[in-house]
């Protein structure tokens, strides 16, 4: 028996914009602690790997562990029929083939609820090592959408370079080139404002932009965005979920001699 309740209901609505996307199928592996997913892009290329825990819902309840497979645009599509305010619930039965979304509105004058077939999806989990990073850039989420947004208009690839002087963004395409660096500012009246660069050393990475633009559509959940940074590992893009969990973006860096032979 599984049922989660959540009061604010808006955040899995924008859970799901964020991830649908890039992951068109999915289980949903939950147990006592928490609800979690984690899957590829059908490309191999990103990595998506969310979390909800348990103690954020205001009512948990999971008997044994159970992954609901489930497609994302079907879910999503569920979800928008919830009002932005509506409390909702998530119900599931050991051995059933579907999974129920009740969506009540907050002074519950209208409860509706929707059954959704759940399916059979083979995933391998993958573990996620745990990494020393050379540097780690926490900035205002919307800025980064932001730079994200801007550069795709003038090329296809982003090299991500933090230094002293700050974290720099640059492209180049076929109208030219451009450069974008934000310095690290902790003196702003909110903390979720600031700019904040741990560097253990210099690092300059090439990443598809497209990906890192589908990431920042995960900017509604939250006010900023920790980008961690090490040669030869993904980047990790990753925005908090209120005070219950997060979603992590992972995605191999480009590498520059692929470019090179292609030019070639």
């Amino acid at each position: 028996m599984l049922e989660l309740r959540l009061v604010q209901g808006s955040l899995l609505k924008k859970v799901l914009e964020a991830i649908k996307d890039l992951v068109t199928d999915a289980n949903f592996d939950c147990s006592a602690t928490g609800f979690s997913l984690q899957a590829m892009d059908s490309s191999h290329v990103a990595l998506v790997a969310l979390l909800l825990r348990s103690e954020g819902f205001e009512h948990y309840r999971c008997d044994r562990n159970i992954s609901m497979g489930m497609n994302l645009n079907n879910m999503s599509k569920m979800l928008k029929c919830a009002g932005n305010d509506d409390i909702i619930t998530i119900k599931g039965d050991d051995g059933s083939d579907t999974v129920t979304f009740m969506f009540e509105s907050p002074n519950q004058d209208k409860i509706s609820d929707f059954e959704m077939k759940l399916m059979d999806i083979d995933s391998e989990h993958l573990g996620i090592p745990e990494a020393e990073y050379h540097a780690i850039v926490k900035m205002p989420s919307s800025e980064f959408g932001r730079i994200c947004k801007d550069l795709s208009s003038i090329g296809d690839t982003v090299v991500i370079s933090v230094s002293k002087e700050g974290v720099k963004f640059s492209t180049r395409g076929d109208i030219g080139s451009a450069n974008i660096v934000c310095r690290q500012n902790k003196t702003v009246d909110k903390p979720e404002g600031a700019t904040i660069i741990e560097m253990n050393e210099p690092v300059s990475l090439t990443f598809a932009l497209r990906y890192l633009n589908s990431f920042t559509k995960a900017t509604t959940l939250s006010e900023s965005v920790t980008i961690s940074l090490s040669s030869e590992l993904p980047v990790v893009v990753e925005y908090k979920i209120a005070d219950m969990g997060y979603i992590r973006f992972y995605l191999a860096p480009k590498i520059e001699d692929e470019e090179e032979d292609m030019k070639s």
